[in-house]
């Protein structure tokens, strides 16, 4: 599905199931915006390596595609143990080797936009849930657009339909 030429925008879903609560939600999201899908779960992504033996999986050819085609990345996650899925954790620990040994990357994240949209079984995450996303979006020169809490993957089309405004409202004041 392809984006609008204004602004392009791709979810980035970490879940450890493709069929769950929070890939509803990006499904319906998908309908109303058009807007590109990865799912982590077709890469194969290793956990953060001092060493980086890992250099050589799939993390840096997804990075090289996201930072070359996106405006704003927009990860979804489910919630597990009242954080981030496992996956996503894995996926934003390795933005350290775009702080080590792929600089050249890493830099060209700087000005890039993201939001965040979680999905769980409650409404009780509080505003701490989104202190790794801000921290890092802050840590890298990123800018935090947004973001949206889901209950068990329910939400209505207006719901989704203001996320979407708030995240282009955003990203526009800032262009």
């Amino acid at each position: 599905m392809a984006n609008s030429e204004k602004t392009k925008t791709v979810i980035i879903l970490g879940s450890s199931r493709d069929t769950g609560n929070t890939s509803n939600v990006i499904n319906e999201l998908i309908k109303i915006t058009n807007w590109d899908l990865i799912n982590l779960n077709d890469y194969s992504i290793s956990n953060y390596d001092y060493e980086h033996s890992n250099i050589n999986d799939d993390f840096i050819n997804l990075m090289c595609r996201l930072v070359a085609n996106y405006d704003i990345l927009v990860f979804a996650t489910p919630v597990y143990w009242y954080s981030m899925s496992g996956v996503m954790k894995v996926f934003l620990d390795r933005f350290t080797d775009l702080l080590t040994v792929k600089k050249d990357i890493g830099r060209k994240l700087k000005g890039k936009n993201i939001a965040v949209i979680s999905s769980s079984a409650g409404d009780n995450l509080g505003n701490l849930f989104w202190i790794p996303f801000k921290k890092t979006a802050e840590y890298l020169g990123m800018n935090y657009l947004a973001d949206l809490h889901t209950i068990q993957g329910q939400i209505s089309e207006i719901d989704l339909s203001n996320f979407k405004h708030n995240i282009e409202k955003t990203y526009q004041s800032l262009v």
